[in-house]
């Protein structure tokens, strides 16, 4: 895949693992949109790099995720990326009652989101020559950490998704990558902190984004990142020993 002279749409792009794709894409010559809740941070952000695109948006929120299509395809018609990143991690505990709102919040967000803005660009970018459907999952949707078991299911279900994705999409132009990171230092579960200044722990972004970017340059389709390998190789070797 061509890392430079792309449009990008990169969701949940105000923090993480969405910013730091959004900065390295600038940095390559690409054009790049970034979508997130939180106003304040995009215009931070807009002012620290003046040539990235910012609409706010709540891809939880069905009319905001067509809103934010029919945006892009007007005013940017030659986006050809299209990566699906933003996602909440929280806590779950099933032996309780759970918190219905909380639960449909994380799948909505981790999911559904994802299912509905691939289907509603995919005929789009299918029209360009060189074009990409990325999918950010997660080591844990081969071996999930057990606290926090409707992430884990969610990002297990994008794996399985973007399996179902590439098939319907093999006899098109469309690229369709699974980025499987490993725990990241970034502030993903900032929601269920009680110091929202901590953060995740783990790998440094500029590692993750490293192997990430070879992964795309190569056109590694599933590109596993990291201790994802692991996960993903030795799934109930490693649950066992993530939740013992």
């Amino acid at each position: 895949m061509k890392t430079s002279n792309n449009t990008l749409l990169i969701t949940g792009g105000t923090a993480g693992i969405g910013l730091a794709f959004a900065e390295e894409f600038l940095k390559l010559g690409n054009k790049v949109i970034i979508c997130g809740r939180r106003v304040k941070r995009l215009n931070t952000l807009k002012v620290k790099h003046p040539e990235l695109i910012t609409i706010t948006c709540d891809i939880s929120n069905t009319k905001q995720r067509e809103d934010l299509c029919n945006t892009v395809l007007r005013d940017y018609p030659e986006t050809n990326i299209l990566m699906n990143n933003a996602g909440i991690q929280l806590l779950t505990d099933l032996t309780q009652p759970v918190n219905i709102e909380k639960v449909r919040e994380e799948i909505e967000t981790n999911l559904i989101a994802p299912i509905h803005l691939g289907s509603l660009f995919a005929k789009h970018l299918a029209t360009k020559s060189d074009s990409a459907l990325m999918n950010i999952s997660s080591g844990l949707a081969f071996a999930p950490i057990a606290f926090m078991p409707v992430y884990c299911a969610t990002k297990a279900a994008i794996h399985s998704l973007t399996l179902s994705l590439r098939h319907q999409l093999k006899n098109t132009s469309v690229k369709v990558f699974e980025i499987i990171p490993q725990s990241t230092d970034t502030e993903l579960g900032h929601e269920r902190r009680t110091d929202k200044t901590q953060t995740h722990g783990g790998m440094p972004v500029s590692e993750f984004l490293a192997e990430a970017m070879e992964a795309i340059k190569n056109d590694v389709l599933e590109a596993a990142v990291g201790q994802s390998k692991g996960l993903r190789a030795k799934r109930e070797e490693m649950f066992n020993i993530m939740n013992h």
